[in-house]
């Protein structure tokens, strides 16, 4: 089968994992994806199978936009909710006027370092798998743009924002960098 998928991917699972299901329902031995989501992330996962997967390289490089949900507070070793805690900080009180002029700050150019648990590859092997073996392997900065950014809800230790950006952002990148301007740690969900 040529084509494209549409999946809304499950909070739980890889990208890859995703991928082996849809290959398998299709019985297609050609198949992937236009841009990994993190196992907690959910949301629209494209699927190519057969000829189509040659389309991969003109989807991967387009924008992308998300809903992250921000609990502050509290930081994992992933990044996710599914690490180790590894730090715990008050959150400060909070305005509208306060978490506004911090996300917007974060508009524009701006250079991530990529995380520990990512799928970027590093002498043939997947950061993470060097993260699970307690190293760290140094990573070079990213540019990123960050094109919109704007709150959606928060309460006393949880924020809400969407964001559109360019490829390769990390959103847990930006939620520590985020609640770090917030005086406080972070753990995030993404959508």
């Amino acid at each position: 089968m040529d084509g494209i998928i549409i999946i809304d991917k499950p909070i739980g699972m890889t990208s890859r994992q995703v991928v082996s299901k849809v290959k398998g329902f299709y019985n297609e031995k050609k198949a992937g994806h236009t841009g990994t989501l993190d196992p907690m992330a959910t949301g629209v996962l494209p699927i190519l199978l057969g000829k189509a997967t040659k389309l991969s390289k003109y989807l991967v490089n387009h924008d992308k936009k998300y809903i992250a949900t921000l609990f502050l507070g509290e930081k994992k070793d992933t990044g996710d909710c599914e690490g180790k805690t590894i730090q715990v900080k008050d959150v400060p009180k909070l305005n509208e006027k306060k978490i506004n002029e911090v996300l917007f700050s974060f508009k524009g150019n701006i250079n991530q370092i990529p995380p520990m648990y990512s799928a970027i590859k590093v002498n043939g092997k997947k950061l993470y798998e060097y993260a699970r073996k307690g190293m760290v392997i140094e990573r070079h900065t990213r540019n990123i743009n960050i094109y919109e950014i704007k709150l959606l809800n928060f309460t006393e230790n949880i924020i809400t924002f969407e964001v559109f950006c360019s490829k390769g952002t990390y959103i847990r990148v930006l939620c520590e960098d985020i609640a770090e301007k917030l005086g406080t740690v972070r753990l995030y969900d993404e959508s």
